[in-house]
């Protein structure tokens, strides 16, 4: 696993962390859509939020479990991930 996170990481952690089902390449497809289409709200959004900092052993930005969408969301991960902040 890379240190970064992949739509495919993403769809899996919304099935683990809030139940959903979401096909990893609708999700690559449309990383636009609003989480809220693909049935995730925002605890839903807390619960992942908790998983990526308990595997990575530092805390997100606060915002990362305020995104709308996606690709919001990996591009706000990724870029703390790399940045190590």
């Amino acid at each position: 696993m890379s240190d970064l996170l992949t739509p495919q990481e993403l769809a899996a952690l919304m099935k683990s962390g809030a139940g959903i089902t979401v096909d990893p390449l609708e999700l690559a497809k449309r990383p636009d859509a609003r989480f809220d289409e693909y049935g995730l709200d925002s605890l839903g959004l807390l619960g992942i939020v908790g998983e990526l900092e308990n595997r990575h052993g530092r805390p997100l930005p606060p915002e990362a479990d305020q995104c709308k969408t996606p690709q919001q969301f990996l591009d706000l991960v990724n870029d703390s991930l790399m940045s190590g902040a």
